[in-house]
């Protein structure tokens, strides 16, 4: 069997603790679930990669302002943020494994995630 490697495909995750990454991408959509609109940031090193989910409601503003903050980019009440600001921003995360119960099935799943951002 061949397996084709398509551009950004050829990492693997990042393992778990701190990283330096660079934004190389964002992805927009709407949660499958509730229809929350989020965008999803790209963070990879030469290491690996992580794909972090930022949703767009009231309880993951606050992440999304000290996303912005971390990478230098500081958000004003009455200016619009730019998700494309990000792209080829660099900043310091911790991976690890985030478990929760899916809505809809009840089941346990697990994802892979970044947090406690840190600029650098």
């Amino acid at each position: 069997m061949k397996i084709p490697v398509e551009k950004g495909q050829e990492k693997g995750f990042l393992s778990d603790g701190r990283h330096t990454v660079e934004i190389t991408e964002i992805e927009e959509g709407k949660s499958e679930n509730q229809g929350i609109p989020f965008f999803a940031a790209r963070m990879e090193n030469e290491e690996g990669f992580v794909l972090q989910r930022f949703y767009l409601s009231d309880a993951g503003r606050p992440v999304i302002m000290g996303l912005y903050e971390m990478v230098g980019i500081e958000p004003k009440a009455g200016q619009d943020l730019d998700t494309k600001q990000l792209v080829g921003k660099k900043l310091s995360v911790e991976v690890g494994d985030y478990t929760y119960n899916d809505p809809n099935s009840g089941s346990e799943r697990t994802l892979r995630q970044a947090s406690h951002f840190q600029r650098v």
